[in-house]
């Protein structure tokens, strides 16, 4: 005896759930520059409660059409339902399983910003989604048949003639009923959505990396800086059009401005280890600064020892052994044998140091007179004397 495949009726409850697919047949569309011909798929959603259908043309089924043609199911319907019952297509999710379906990181997060589950349909089990393939149909026959004879050459178009029709379709009288889906939908399901929230979301990507030795991930061909402590570690990448957010076990470790500029990096300096740091931290104007602090003459010596390379960076080593020297001898003894390596134009950290573990910064310079120093003697009256007058003299003595 054959056994009977028992079908459950099901019924829906206002505002709980909306079926989405794509339809099966696509609207041409004709390139007027080149005479290309291209099939705009056309995505469905329905509501359960009242069958109020939404239509729209996209260039595609990618992740990005399939995620702005939930917003603007969304905004069609004025709210959100509870849960969204997708079919089993790439866009909507990753790995399509019988118990535990795993959803596409990006489709995911567009729930959790509307509030609502996503429970995709049973592979293979097309009465999961009745709602959605009565909408197809629906859609197919009363608005894709309707347009095969009209000729269009933008996505626009397009939209604006199924909008027209979608006001017919959803005005439609129902075969058995006296009334129609726009009826159904301002008693049953439109008081029961849930308010859409205050911002709409913004569409971003889903991506894995592995951090490199240099501390940096790659994303498009652009190279982006993550804490240095990450190296060789695997990390989840959000992908949004002006930022790019860095993940590590769930937890935000980076984030940087999105660059589309290819074989470039962004990097964050507080990302280094405390030795790149330094490193990057060496411009020749910064050793002057530095130098300066100990003294005129040792800003002047730092200053003429980067002049006097090709290439500024050539003299960087020179400049930070005179400013590790500052850290060991007292100032006065650095000025002066700064001022000695001026004078002998001898611009290298060697002839500071042999200068002053010799201790001829004692020394006068050669060719220079050695300052005078005044004598305190009690007979010698000093300048002010012959400045004051005759009658401060003292008396004479007899």
């Amino acid at each position: 005896m054959k056994k009977l495949d028992l079908v459950l009726r099901q019924e829906h409850r206002a505002g709980e759930k909306m079926f989405v697919d794509y339809a099966g047949a696509t609207i041409p569309i004709h390139n007027p520059e080149n005479g290309e011909v291209y099939g705009a798929a056309v995505f469905v959603a329905v509501l359960g409660a009242s069958s109020y259908t939404f239509a729209e043309a996209t260039t595609g089924q990618d992740l990005r059409n399939w995620i702005g043609s939930h917003q603007r199911a969304f905004e069609f319907f004025g709210g959100v339902t509870e849960v969204v019952v997708p079919d089993n297509l790439k866009s909507a999710v990753t790995h399509p399983s019988y118990y535990e379906p795993d959803l596409n990181p990006t489709y995911r997060d567009l729930g959790e910003h509307y509030g609502v589950a996503i429970i995709p349909a049973r592979p293979y089990r097309a009465r999961d989604k009745a709602k959605a393939e009565v909408g197809v149909q629906v859609v197919q026959r009363w608005i894709v048949a309707a347009l095969r004879k009209r000729k269009f050459f933008t996505l626009a178009e397009v939209n604006q003639a199924i909008g027209e029709l979608l006001v017919r379709v959803n005005q439609r009288p129902f075969r058995k009923r006296k009334d129609n889906r726009a009826t159904l939908f301002a008693q049953l399901d439109r008081p029961s959505l849930k308010p859409l929230p205050a911002t709409r979301y913004q569409f971003g990507e889903w991506k894995t990396a592995r951090v490199n030795i240099d501390y940096h991930i790659e994303v498009e061909r652009h190279y982006y800086s993550v804490p240095y402590a990450l190296v060789h570690q695997k990390v989840d990448v959000h992908l949004t059009g002006e930022t790019l957010e860095v993940l590590h076990r769930g937890v935000r470790v980076a984030s940087h401005v999105r660059s589309y500029v290819t074989g470039k990096a962004t990097t964050l300096i507080e990302h280094m280890p405390k030795a790149h740091q330094k490193y990057v931290g060496r411009t020749p104007s910064r050793l002057i600064e530095d130098a300066q602090q100990t003294g005129p003459y040792t800003g002047q010596l730092v200053e003429a020892i980067l002049a006097a390379k090709r290439h500024p960076e050539q003299g960087y080593r020179s400049c930070l052994g005179i400013l590790r020297l500052a850290k060991t001898y007292p100032a006065e003894r650095i000025e002066a044998a700064a001022r000695r390596c001026l004078r002998a134009r001898a611009y290298n950290c060697q002839s500071m140091d042999s200068i002053l573990k010799n201790q001829l910064d004692r020394l006068p310079i050669p060719g220079e007179a050695p300052a005078q120093t005044a004598v305190e003697h009690d007979n010698i009256r000093g300048a002010h004397y012959f400045d004051s007058p005759p009658e401060a003299d003292p008396p004479a003595i007899p």
